[in-house]
């Protein structure tokens, strides 16, 4: 009895010091986040922060350690290995750019310099296509497109392609949907035909290795071959196989011109068959007859979202957007790849076809020519030969004129010239929408633009501004200037709004326990510079952006660090995307 005695008073002695020692542990560890020195690698004092919900700046330190927040308030004395005064500036989250092209240049620069600059930390990739699958003849059509580049397709499966981003390095993080229309190319390359049941099951299998290797989603760009070829039942089948990894569907509208309400209409239909999410993509409308239009299916939005369903979109701040110059040719000569276009456009005959088509319009075409109003509002972005480069910058107008020929003869000799690839910038949309659009609650920041830097991309020739300026642009003349929208306000668009609809919990807002992607800027500085004569541009106002905890940005020098990460959708999991096909 005494030994018994003894023993539990041991016990419960033993067990006192241990609830001391967690106490004191505790304490300890409170003490550490309130700011003992050597805690953080990251301390950010000073700024002015705008957390990303929305909410009005307040004053707060923060701490990182690792690639997280670990802490914010007033840290005291604390120290850390690098210290960032912000007195001053302003520190938000980094941007989510919800609709970028950049799934290639960042295999010959992962760096991302032109998004970087902007404060851009994560970068969301696939539209119609995405970087997998590439399986024949998607492949080689690829290659064939990037032959001006360094880049060699030599992966088959997206989890090959985010592994080959990770082993070059990127400086931003990444995400990609899966491209409808790359795996109706995988399958039945661009033949306009109805697939057969085989044909939708090995789509099916597709898309499914495509959300275990770690795809957020399908997206389509309905207006281009072959996605156009796709009705709205098959477009959502395979949003089906996306939905059960929590996949969304995001959309390039199959119209966004005359027929812009069937565009959005068909886009809510998917949702709404396959019981996904709908997101946007450049939320606009196009064409002459249709500008001061856009609240009109705005209402259409607004009213599926009052029944219950998930729509959201995004925009680019320009009037001018950014194609290839062969989607001003008839969906029907683009049948059977790029190498039957350029055939079929040898042809006087087929070019008198195009010609009265452009003039006319067709029922089920997007009409590129006359969306923008016409040859002279669509400009030559980028060409390869050295005898068109005296081109660059100048609209299909200015070709027809300077060579004496009619405009579709010129627009088709240049196609011929270049290989089937021209960019194309296309003045298509108007002010009044653009405005209309950025004060939507659901609609993000998203560039549609690509990462790049000035002296490292002799091929790109003179880009579209946006891959360089979308960001400071919406902060400068629509925040600053206009006052369309508050500063508070377009940070959450360009956040946390993004971090929601992706599905990115760990992102957009500035909170203990969030990843580290941090902007340090100065609202009433920040601007864009690139313009559509000088684009390759850096912008000014950015002061500091962080990666994943690291500074990958300063005082607009890039750090040269490359910590961004692969942002996996729901569905991914190790074992399949290590399994491939």
């Amino acid at each position: 009895m005494v030994t018994r005695f003894r023993d539990g008073c041991r016990s419960a002695l033993l067990s006192s010091r241990m609830r001391i020692l967690v106490f004191l542990a505790g304490v300890a560890f409170s003490a550490v986040l309130e700011g003992q020195p050597d805690r953080f690698d990251v301390l950010i004092r000073n700024g002015r922060v705008v957390d990303g919900s929305g909410n009005p700046w307040y004053y707060a330190d923060i701490g990182i350690r690792g690639d997280s927040i670990v802490a914010m308030g007033k840290l005291g004395s604390a120290a850390a290995a690098r210290v960032i005064d912000a007195a001053g500036l302003t520190v938000v989250p980094g941007f989510i750019d919800m609709h970028s092209h950049s799934d290639y240049t960042l295999l010959v620069d992962g760096r991302a310099e032109s998004k970087v600059h902007q404060g851009v930390t994560s970068e969301i990739l696939g539209e119609g296509s995405s970087a997998g699958p590439q399986i024949g003849p998607t492949g080689q059509e690829l290659q064939r497109s990037l032959r001006a580049s360094p880049v060699k397709v030599d992966w088959t499966t997206l989890g090959e392609y985010f592994q080959k981003l990770l082993t070059s390095g990127i400086s931003v993080n990444i995400a990609s949907y899966v491209g409808s229309g790359q795996v109706r190319g995988v399958v039945m390359g661009t033949e306009n035909r109805k697939p057969l049941d085989a044909e939708l099951t090995r789509m099916d299998e597709l898309v499914d290795q495509a959300m275990r290797d770690g795809a957020i989603g399908v997206s389509s760009a309905l207006s281009y071959v072959p996605n156009t070829f796709m009705t709205t039942e098959e477009i959502a089948r395979l949003c089906r196989i996306a939905g059960r990894y929590g996949g969304i569907y995001a959309t390039h509208l199959r119209r966004q011109d005359l027929e812009m309400r069937a565009g959005v209409l068909e886009a809510l239909e998917v949702g709404q068959k396959a019981g996904v999410p709908v997101h946007i993509f450049h939320y606009k409308v196009k064409h002459p007859q249709m500008w001061g239009k856009l609240s009109e299916f705005s209402v259409l939005v607004e009213q599926a979202r009052a029944r219950g369903q998930v729509v959201t979109g995004d925009l680019y701040p320009y009037i001018a957007g950014m194609t290839g110059l062969s989607a001003s040719i008839p969906v029907r000569f683009l049948e059977g790849g790029t190498s039957k276009m350029l055939e079929r456009i040898k042809d006087a005959d087929i070019r008198g076809e195009i010609r009265r088509d452009i003039a006319n319009g067709l029922p089920d075409w997007e009409n590129e020519v006359g969306e923008a109003g016409g040859f002279d509002r669509m400009v030559i972005s980028a060409v390869q030969k050295p005898e068109n480069k005296k081109y660059e910058g100048k609209s299909l107008g200015d070709l027809a004129r300077a060579t004496g020929k009619d405009p579709v003869d010129a627009m088709c000799d240049l196609l011929l010239s270049e290989g089937g690839r021209v960019p194309i910038i296309q003045f298509a949309a108007a002010d009044q929408d653009l405005e209309h659009a950025i004060r939507l609650p659901w609609t993000a920041i998203g560039s549609d633009g690509t990462a790049m830097h000035p002296d490292r991309f002799p091929w790109l020739g003179k880009p579209h501004p946006r891959h360089y300026g979308a960001y400071p642009r919406v902060l400068g003349p629509y925040v600053r200037e206009k006052n369309l929208i508050s500063f508070p306000e377009a940070i959450r668009k360009m956040t946390s709004l993004p971090a929601q609809t992706l599905g990115f919990l760990d992102r957009g807002l500035l909170r203990p326990g969030m990843k580290a992607d941090v902007v340090i800027l100065q609202p009433e500085r920040v601007a864009d510079r690139a313009t559509f004569d000088n684009p390759h541009q850096f912008p000014v106002g950015i002061e500091f952006v962080l990666v994943n905890g690291t500074v990958v940005a300063e005082r607009g020098r890039h750090t040269g660090a490359r910590p961004g990460q692969i942002l996996r959708g729901k569905g991914y999991s190790a074992s399949a995307a290590a399994s491939g096909f």
